[in-house]
């Protein structure tokens, strides 16, 4: 890895767990600093999460048997581990590691249900007891208008996510995997798959990490980067909320901000900003 490359996945990482509500630990912080300066492999980084999970659990479970309501409450539910030991941080350490380990490592970029459980199962490792699998019931779309109001909306059913991830593969695959696209048509375009997924609701928790990490992946593929480096937590919630009701109007500007061409020099020779790469 040069040392970019390893800095953007600290970056990545870092933002992907500020979303979240998560800070990892000044001991990680330090690490994963002599790791952008090459003096400590990514390795180091998982080991150190790991140490401090064995630790903790030497006299209480951290990750916790169930990941229910994990999702909207920040990775909150699991019980604390030793004094001086805040699960909560060692949760976050351990998120961190292994985003940056993805983040260097890549994963298969198939653009379907198996990406996204490749995603979950690397992402939430030594994290989620269910790192990795499909959630086998329904799950209400808390923080929503309808939830608050009494009468909670559903995501996907249960029984149908993998029927559901399967049109949304073939979707992406009839629009080439977004790749092509001038500016405005790909920002519309992620906008909406990403709506689309995020109501797939694969998994009881850690769906918006991986759905970010896809989205990622899915964009840099099709010529643009994202910047989450933009974006704050409460913008990330109110758009998501916006969607909840049918309008992606917040994804949309979202993204129109954060949408970067992965290869400047070209675009702006040759096309100028709103043209994608296939001009």
């Amino acid at each position: 890895m040069t040392p970019a490359e390893r800095a953007s996945a600290v970056a990545f990482a870092i933002r992907n767990c500020a979303l979240e509500g998560l800070a990892p630990s000044d001991g990680m912080m330090a690490l994963a600093a002599s790791h952008e300066a090459g003096h400590a492999g990514v390795d180091a980084l998982v080991d150190f999460a790991r140490n401090e999970r064995a630790e903790a659990d030497a006299t209480g479970d951290v990750a916790g048997s169930s990941a229910a309501g994990r999702e909207h409450a920040g990775g909150e539910g699991a019980a604390s581990g030793k004094a001086g030991i805040d699960a909560r941080t060692v949760r976050a350490d351990r998120v961190f590691a292994n985003t940056v380990a993805l983040a260097e490592h890549g994963w298969k970029g198939s653009g379907d249900l198996d990406e996204l459980v490749a995603i979950h199962a690397a992402l939430y490792d030594g994290v989620f007891a269910d790192a990795g699998r499909l959630r086998t019931e329904d799950a209400p779309r808390v923080g929503s208008s309808a939830h608050a109001a009494g009468t909670p909306m559903s995501f996907f059913p249960a029984q149908l996510i993998e029927t559901g991830a399967a049109n949304l593969s073939s979707q992406l695959a009839e629009q080439r995997n977004l790749k092509a696209l001038d500016r405005p048509d790909f920002v519309r375009a992620l906008a909406t798959i990403y709506d689309e997924l995020g109501y797939l609701h694969p998994f009881l928790g850690g769906n918006a990490s991986v759905l970010r990490m896809f989205a990622s992946r899915l964009s840099h593929f099709a010529g643009w980067d994202l910047d989450w480096g933009l974006v704050s937590r409460d913008e990330y919630r109110a758009a998501k909320q916006r969607a909840y009701a049918g309008d992606t109007a917040g994804f949309e500007a979202m993204f129109d901000r954060i949408v970067r061409p992965a290869n400047p020099s070209r675009v702006f020779l040759v096309a100028g900003w709103d043209q994608g790469p296939a001009h």
